[in-house]
């Protein structure tokens, strides 16, 4: 059994603290968000835990079903393997299992969970959607510097915002999900390097279509 020590830690985003954000190239960008080594100083006896919180207006059942705890902890058989988890109240489903030593593999859920919903709620083939949001990953972004309130401390962190459909001649019936918008937000401070991880419609016409949330909750340890 796992004993959790989530102690307070707490994720507020400073805007006062964010400074003016410099452009990056697609392999700077890439390099970021799929950073080598991210699980490398992680206790192997320690889950890393996110929440995840999800909104979708078009498939409102899709909001209970995927709406809990993500866990990342270590084979006991073989700690260079992370295996993914979702939970839900005494409810515990596999997600899968990647190198550790690659890096954190909360990113590749992350974006592959965004392209399935897109295709369930608004339609579409799943192959074009994930080659848009694959492109967005290796194009020139943005990287904000701020600041956030983490574990009572304030640390330093870095903010990646992608566009995946800004440009796409289909945006327009996309019901929605042309103005989604991909948030990262990483840390040195942060076990795991991701402190948020957030896929959100942003539309100025309308209520938020889709989002999608991802909060580093803390750290777990067995008994």
């Amino acid at each position: 059994m796992w004993k959790a020590c989530l102690t307070g830690l707490t994720v507020l985003l400073l805007s006062a603290g964010l400074t003016m954000a410099a452009p990056a190239t697609g392999e700077q960008t890439y390099d970021l968000l799929f950073r080598d080594g991210t699980l490398d100083s992680v206790d192997r006896d320690a889950a890393l835990v996110y929440r995840r919180e999800v909104t979708n207006v078009l498939k409102p059942d899709a909001e209970f079903r995927d709406t809990g705890d993500i866990a990342l902890s270590f084979q006991k058989e073989d700690t260079s393997m992370a295996h993914l988890e979702f939970r839900r109240e005494d409810k515990h489903r596999a997600l899968g299992i990647f190198p550790a030593s690659v890096g954190n593999p909360m990113i590749m859920f992350f974006y592959e969970t965004v392209v399935r919903d897109m295709a369930e709620a608004a339609g579409g083939s799943p192959f074009y959607i994930r080659n848009r949001v694959k492109d967005s990953l290796i194009q020139l972004a943005d990287i904000e510097t701020g600041e956030a309130v983490f574990d009572g401390k304030t640390v330093e962190t870095k903010i990646i915002r992608l566009y995946p459909f800004a440009q796409d001649p289909n945006k327009d019936r996309m019901q929605g999900f042309g103005d989604l918008v991909l948030t990262v937000t990483m840390s040195d401070a942060v076990p795991g390097w991701y402190l948020s991880l957030v896929a959100e419609t942003d539309s100025q016409d309308g209520p938020t279509v889709y989002r999608s949330a991802l909060d580093f909750e803390g750290l777990e340890t067995s008994k």
